[in-house]
């Protein structure tokens, strides 16, 4: 069976069907990750436990196989993705704030079938963020992986199984449609991210507030982003939005001071019309696993083994928010 597209849904849906002993080639001309997979973030974070759905239900099970999916492949290639579940720190601005956090940790005890806790407590000293209330929410459900390393984890199991990944190849019986922002006719939504060099935070929890997010990841480094920018003349440019980005991850975490700026990037994550994962068959009958947008790493091990269960059983058991 051959793949179409090098990211992170393209390769999970290779390593996914490669594991059962299909023979795999992952063809991508831009090579692996040249897309919005090759970014920095990394983050793995749930939902809020609340206005519960079918979409959610199954973010929170792709969560929970993200250890064992991660585990195998490290296992497989012999190559570290840069997979930690370190939890994910949120302060409360005010008492309304606190009255949903609240809530929604009775609701998670309910609803994350002890996964994980939607925990309040009160700001301790040292790595956090800071908190108005002096109050915050620790979710230990939430990990990251490291972007690159993850898809180069991917690619040497994928090999280590006897697949290929390739830049230019001939499509070997079915075929998977993994192509990104190109097979959405172009839409998506532009990304800005940065890096920033702060030793000694490596398995400290990631941070999030006001739409920024902060995560520290095991070889120093801190990446603080994303925008989400629907209209851009520069795809790959980075900007003053990022800056303001930047400047907000140093107010919403002190411990990021002074730590220098290692990298800036930007791309366009691919966005469906439903704003959902694009996956199944689309209405030409073609296998598609697209749309991840922010999703495309936390959704990988579900998606990956919905793909292989229809390609290579005839099994259709993806969620219906998420079919093509």
């Amino acid at each position: 069976m051959t793949v179409r597209g090098a990211g992170v849904l393209g390769l999970a849906c290779a390593w996914s069907c490669a594991e059962r002993g299909a023979r795999v080639r992952v063809v991508d001309p831009f090579g692996v990750g040249a897309g919005a997979s090759g970014g920095v973030m990394g983050a793995l974070s749930p939902h809020a436990p609340e206005g519960w759905d079918e979409g959610k239900a199954a973010q929170l099970e792709s969560l929970r196989m993200q250890e064992g999916f991660w585990a195998r492949v490290r296992e497989a290639g012999e190559e570290d993705p840069g997979y930690a579940r370190t939890g994910r720190l949120m302060p409360m601005a005010d008492e309304k704030g606190l009255e949903a956090a609240r809530r929604r940790e009775v609701a998670a005890r309910e609803l994350w079938g002890g996964s994980g806790e939607w925990r309040v407590e009160p700001v301790a000293e040292g790595w956090g963020p800071v908190s108005a209330s002096g109050v915050r929410v620790r979710d230990t459900l939430a990990a990251r992986v490291a972007p690159r390393r993850g898809l180069s984890a991917l690619v040497a199991a994928i090999r280590a199984k006897g697949g290929e990944v390739v830049r230019d190849g001939a499509e070997e019986g079915a075929v998977i449609l993994a192509t990104g922002v190109a097979g959405l006719g172009g839409a998506g939504v532009k990304g800005q991210a940065a890096v920033l060099r702060l030793p000694g935070v490596e398995a400290e929890p990631q941070v999030y507030a006001g739409g920024v997010y902060v995560v520290p990841h095991a070889d120093g480094t801190v990446a603080v982003g994303s925008t989400a920018e629907k209209e851009w003349s520069d795809p790959t440019g980075t900007d003053e939005k990022l800056e303001a980005v930047i400047a907000k991850a140093r107010a919403l975490v002190p411990a990021l001071g002074e730590a220098p700026v290692v990298e800036r990037w930007a791309a366009v994550r691919p966005r469906a019309a439903t704003g959902q994962l694009w996956l199944g068959r689309d209405e030409s009958g073609a296998f598609v696993a697209n749309g991840g947008f922010r999703t495309g790493f936390g959704m990988a091990p579900l998606a990956g083994r919905w793909m292989a269960d229809l390609v290579l059983e005839g099994r259709d058991a993806i969620t219906a928010a998420f079919r093509a």
